[in-house]
């Protein structure tokens, strides 16, 4: 097929040069790229009705612009004349592009970064029982001592044994169905509501480490449960509660586990564009009625720079923290852009890639009933549909710019 561009971004050219027939170059929007091929779009099928519509106007010159990139040197090296396999796997070389950068920087996140994983030490002790629409985060002099704090335990100490029974130390990232450290200390607490419990733990006591036997009796306690892992709750359950923090490290996976990894986070990112269209009406109200902006909902290019930028600007981040989070934004993207492009919407390249494979099931529906090969499929027809497409992604790209602007979702929030 004859290529006359390869550009990388969009809007006006800041620069190019032309290597054999191919133009190659750089837009002044650095966002994405773009292909052109030529005879994208095929002639006018035979029979195809002559009334004139403003549709039909519309599709004949779309139609005519197309055909005007073709020349009489071209031949069969147009889009529309190859077989449909070799379509598809044009149309699905882009995404696929996407795909490999999303593994490969997945695989640095979790071979070289590792994920956030719970330990058995403790990094925080509240002294107090707090309620959770408590106006004031302070501990008064009447308030409920903390069961952890009233049992002497403290930061920095790390948790060895419960019951006598002990506990691994290897952190919990919660990658694995079976459950190790800090897991086991969180399922022994929550099953022994106002049943004490002897938790084991080692400290530094000038200069030395020592184990120390602490028993603690767990409170009652409300807490919202997600059970299909989307990230929302899906009702509450009572537990058993002290009041222990975990401190978190970074724990490397081998390369086996990129696999699963990236399929989980595929799964998220589907069930995320599946309901965007129902998410839209709340973003809506949080940007132009002040409602409170949902931490879980869609987030614009602004509000990732946003975000980025606090993350990148705090102390209490480290240094591998942050690369990590770097790498993870270009892993993200670069997966949604795959599901996303993929969509059978023209003028996505899934809607090239449905048409290649409307038009091959056409032609064997029409090989068995002995009739002749319809030949190629008519995507010029679709032009409405992609103007539609383009407007509803238009329409949506503003709504999220503005209520990133107006309403920003932030880590402080």
């Amino acid at each position: 097929m004859r290529v006359p561009q390869f550009f990388v971004g969009f809007g006006p050219t800041v620069f190019s040069r032309r290597y054999g027939e191919t133009e190659f170059g750089i837009k002044g929007i650095p966002l994405g790229g773009y292909i052109r091929i030529v005879g994208m779009i095929p002639p006018a099928e035979e029979g195809e009705g002559t009334r004139a519509t403003r549709m039909r106007s519309f599709i004949a010159e779309v139609r005519g612009q197309a055909l005007d990139d073709v020349l009489p040197t071209d031949g069969d090296r147009v889009f529309y004349k190859k077989p449909w396999w070799q379509r598809v796997i044009v149309m699905f070389a882009g995404p696929f592009h996407n795909l490999v950068l999303a593994v490969l920087f997945f695989t640095i996140v979790l071979t070289a970064f590792g994920i956030p994983g719970a330990t058995t030490t403790v990094s925080a002790v509240p002294e107090c029982v707090l309620p959770a629409d408590a106006a004031v985060r302070t501990c008064s002099d009447d308030a409920t001592p903390s069961p952890a704090a009233a049992a002497g335990i403290r930061a920095g100490d790390t948790v060895v044994a419960i019951d006598g029974r002990p506990v691994s130390s290897v952190a919990d990232t919660g990658q694995d169905d079976e459950v190790t450290g800090w897991g086991q200390v969180q399922d022994a607490i929550r099953e022994s509501i106002d049943t004490p419990v002897v938790l084991t733990v080692e400290r530094e006591v000038d200069g030395a480490t020592t184990r120390v036997d602490l028993t603690v009796t767990p409170i009652a306690n409300t807490v919202y449960v997600d059970d299909d892992g989307d990230g929302e709750a899906d009702g509450t359950r009572t537990v058993g509660y002290v009041g222990i923090q975990a401190a978190q490290d970074y724990v490397r996976q081998p390369v086996t586990a990129v696999p699963g990894f990236v399929g989980d986070y595929a799964q998220r990112a589907v069930d995320r564009l599946v309901e965007i269209p129902q998410r839209v009406p709340a973003l809506f109200r949080a940007t132009f009625l002040g409602e409170e902006r949902d931490p879980l909902g869609p987030i614009g290019v602004v509000g990732v720079g946003r975000i980025s930028g606090e993350v990148f600007s705090l102390d209490r981040f480290t240094t591998l923290e942050k690369a990590s989070l770097f790498f993870q934004l270009l892993a993200g993207m670069n997966l949604v852009l795959f599901l996303f492009n993929l969509l059978p919407i023209y003028p996505l390249d899934g809607g090239h890639v449905a048409g290649a494979l409307y038009e091959k099931a056409r032609a064997t529906v029409a090989r068995l009933r002995g009739r002749p090969d319809p030949g190629p499929f008519d995507i010029a027809r679709l032009m409405p549909v992609a103007y539609v497409v383009a407007g509803v992604f238009l329409a949506l790209s503003a709504l999220l710019f503005l209520a990133d602007v107006i309403n920003p979702i932030t880590l402080a929030g």
